[in-house]
């Protein structure tokens, strides 16, 4: 699976990364409901580090992403706006 970490680039995944990243994503997906600054940095943080274990992919090797993480630098309240608008939430 290639995923991508928004102002960063892009990572593939396989195996129990996935596995990982899956459950570390829908508990992000929760904080951002809810509204939870605290929590969403803290789940972003854990999404970010699974992501970054992966492999990276080079800068000129752009493929579709099936995910698409928030930036390390956002908040919840502009993950919220963002996820509205592509009817993630």
């Amino acid at each position: 699976m290639i995923v991508r970490i928004m102002t960063e680039g892009q990572y593939e995944l396989d195996g129990d990364q996935l596995e990982s990243l899956k459950h570390a994503d829908e508990e992000l997906l929760v904080t951002v409901r809810n509204n939870d600054a605290a929590g969403f940095q803290s789940h972003l943080a854990v999404a970010l580090d699974l992501v970054r274990q992966g492999r990276p992919l080079h800068a000129t090797m752009l493929k579709e992403s099936e995910l698409v993480l928030p930036a390390p630098d956002m908040t919840v309240h502009e993950a919220r706006r963002l996820f509205d608008e592509h009817q993630i939430l």
